[in-house]
């Protein structure tokens, strides 16, 4: 990317605010469990050793979608050093853990929200966004493998529509969403019991849903596609079969 961009980004956060506990699964922290990762518990690992029971490929699934991803201060300051990056979650831990990891370029900016997708405000409006993202220029948004678990009564689509609002024209959605449609049915109610047996709610979408997320940007291709399908780039993409995907994927631009 040529230009100096902003960045916001969410990866994996809960639907809502929650205390610091340890002792029930938090998806973050099971997310980071599928990569491999140390920072879950074992209420996280207990859950989510149940999926992957259920479905083999949800590690190599989910190295797909942070492949999509990247880390998203390296890459965008790896393009412009100057580039200004917000992330939010409502984990302490991974905000904890995450502050003491991040190490931005000198010529960038970084700031970490403790705050509720589900409140655009909160964030839109926090001082580490003013001071960092200037919304009449091009905006790169990340809502990465989160509006899965807003319920359709949560209004997923109204909530994504208040943080759009504010994009200039040009700004980037880059979006993934967790999916059943290219599965078994039962494996994908199976799954998506377990996650409730957890205590955590996951709604599955189909891809015309996901792409209605896009309304209002034009999606690059190749379009709203299963996560290893857009641009792979190891070879554990090429190996994978849609089967065992379980999200989709997408980039669009607003509309000038």
């Amino acid at each position: 990317m040529s230009e100096n961009w902003n960045w916001a980004a969410s990866d994996g956060s809960a639907p809502s605010k929650i205390d610091l506990r340890t002792d029930i699964p938090h998806p973050a922290r099971m997310y980071d469990f599928y990569l491999g990762g140390k920072d879950n518990f074992a209420a996280d690992r207990a859950a989510a050793a149940r999926v992957v029971e259920l479905l083999p490929s949800a590690p190599a699934g989910s190295r797909a979608n942070r492949r999509f991803l990247g880390h998203t201060h390296e890459v965008a300051q790896a393009a412009a050093p100057d580039s200004h990056v917000v992330y939010v979650d409502n984990d302490p831990i991974v905000l904890a853990h995450a502050r003491a990891l991040l190490t931005s370029a000198p010529e960038g900016r970084t700031a970490y929200i403790d705050a509720d997708f589900n409140d655009p405000e909160s964030i839109i409006g926090a001082q580490q966004t003013k001071d960092l993202i200037d919304f009449s220029r091009p905006v790169a948004l990340l809502v990465v493998a989160l509006l899965h678990f807003l319920p359709d009564s949560a209004d997923p689509a109204a909530v994504l529509d208040r943080y759009k609002e504010v994009l200039a024209p040009g700004s980037a959605l880059i979006l993934t969403h967790g999916t059943g449609e290219l599965m078994d049915p039962e494996v994908a109610a199976a799954i998506s019991s377990t996650y409730t047996q957890a205590g955590l709610n996951i709604v599955s979408r189909t891809r015309a849903q996901v792409q209605r997320f896009f309304d209002g940007f034009d999606l690059v291709e190749p379009g709203v596609v299963p996560v290893h399908e857009w641009r792979p780039e190891a070879e554990e993409d090429f190996a994978m079969t849609r089967e065992e995907i379980a999200g989709y994927a997408g980039v669009a631009l607003r509309r000038g």
